[in-house]
């Protein structure tokens, strides 16, 4: 009798509840029979609730992640020649960090083969922000997508085929059923995508603080840790940074606006948080992928790739390979265009002392740049663009925010909800650092 026979997903289930580790095959056992629906939902999740309650061991994990990503399809990228890099952001107000580390990283070198999804919530996904760009494709086959890394260097593209469909349908039943919040849940989910897409390294950009989905630092390194020790498990070198969450990454949040601080950025007139993040971020794909000694050479040639225009010259192949208009990258005005905008100003004098990423965040979304639901369309020209930051002086009268949309009564609603994120003290704040740690 194969192991298969032997198995039930009754025995699975107690074993969990009663806090003993679950086996290699058991795990194998659940995910194959609930992605091809020979188990239950109602099993499946009596199963997360016993994995959200007992915990899991990395040693489980693993296993979970693995199972997961064999799922379904696992993207093949040996016909691409170098040590292909892929960076993963856990998501925050403001991050475009793919649109300037993609092609800082590929003009060093790296062969950039990357697949992201769309966004739910706060703004769109990375897809979603290029489909801001005109008759730019999200969409290649396998074969223009593999061609178009081979010849430019970087492809970033939708998720194509079953890219771990077991994550997709376990992720629908965890946010139902109140087991999102675990680690070991949260670990399998992320991995197991970005093991099956191929990638030899990967740096994941661990967001922190209250426009993240960890909020503290402890949580934060708790999260990193796992992956970073799942990637090198599974023999990809992994390294995680945690990075500050607590205000927007860069003044930009919105499709359009952000796709276009992103190439300003590689113009070298981008905020200053951004520009040191990306820097930081290619800096280690650039070591992992090595063209560099250490994290800190791979920055300097990255700094190189910024200051000397090879990144905004990759930034325009990128977006001329996919279909895009790559004037763009002169001529902003091809964006899509808000009807209607409202600034917000401040009502006295101070200094910012907090900037509430997610409040931000949720007045983008209000003015259309986000999803509520899957099927909602995002319009690609709303956001928010901040004037001022934590630490900045401001005046009464002085403008703190503009909202853009093409709903005037959602853009006014929504500055309304801007306004609020603000936090004016009479003291100059101490800003936190950046970069908050780097685990590897």
């Amino acid at each position: 009798m194969s192991n298969a026979m032997k198995m039930n997903m009754y025995d699975i289930i107690y074993k969990k509840r009663e806090g003993n580790p679950l086996s290699e095959e058991e795990i194998h056992f659940f995910i194959n029979g609930y992605t091809e629906g020979s188990i239950p939902d109602y099993q499946a999740a009596a199963l997360l609730m016993a994995i959200y309650f007992q915990k899991m061991t990395p040693e489980e994990t693993y296993f979970l992640t693995d199972a997961m990503k064999n799922s379904g399809d696992i993207v093949d990228l040996s016909s691409i020649e170098g040590v292909k890099v892929d960076k993963h952001s856990t998501g925050g107000v403001g991050d475009k960090t793919t649109l300037i580390v993609g092609p800082l990283a590929a003009a060093c070198g790296i062969p950039i083969a990357k697949m992201s999804g769309r966004g739910l919530g706060f703004t769109g996904g990375t897809v979603d922000k290029m489909e801001s760009i005109p008759g730019f494709r999200t969409t290649l086959t396998e074969q223009e997508f593999l061609d178009q890394v081979k010849r430019i260097g970087i492809s970033v593209i939708g998720q194509t085929g079953q890219i771990a469909p077991a994550d997709k349908k376990l992720y629908a039943l965890r946010d139902v059923t109140a087991t999102v919040d675990n680690m070991s849940l949260i670990t399998s989910s992320i991995m197991s995508k970005k093991l099956a897409a191929g990638s030899d390294a990967i740096v994941l950009d661990v967001k922190c603080g209250k426009g993240a989905f960890m909020e503290d630092l402890e949580s934060a390194e708790e999260l990193a840790k796992a992956m970073v020790n799942i990637g090198n498990a599974a023999g990809k070198k992994t390294i995680a940074l945690i990075t500050d969450m607590n205000q927007p990454l860069g003044k930009a949040v919105g499709n359009s606006l952000e796709v276009i601080e992103s190439i300003e950025t590689l113009r070298g007139q981008g905020p200053e948080d951004i520009t040191e993040l990306s820097l930081e971020l290619a800096g280690y794909m650039i070591y992992c992928g090595r063209k560099a000694h250490t994290p800190e050479e791979g920055r300097n040639l990255a700094e190189k790739a910024l200051t000397g225009g090879s990144a905004l010259k990759k930034m325009r192949e990128f977006i001329a390979g996919q279909g895009g208009n790559p004037h763009v990258v002169e001529d902003f005005s091809l964006f899509p265009q808000p009807s209607y905008s409202q600034t917000v100003i401040s009502e006295e004098a101070g200094f910012v002392a907090s900037l509430d990423a997610r409040r931000i965040g949720m007045a983008s979304q209000h003015a259309g740049a986000g999803r509520e639901k899957k099927e909602d369309d995002i319009d690609l020209s709303a956001g928010v663009l901040l004037s001022k930051k934590v630490g900045d002086e401001v005046m009464p009268g002085t403008p703190l925010a503009t909202v853009y949309g093409n709903d005037p009564d959602r853009v006014k609603k929504s500055a309304e909800e801007a306004l609020f994120a603000f936090r004016i003290s009479k003291e100059k704040p101490e800003k936190g650092p950046l970069i908050k740690k780097v685990i590897q």
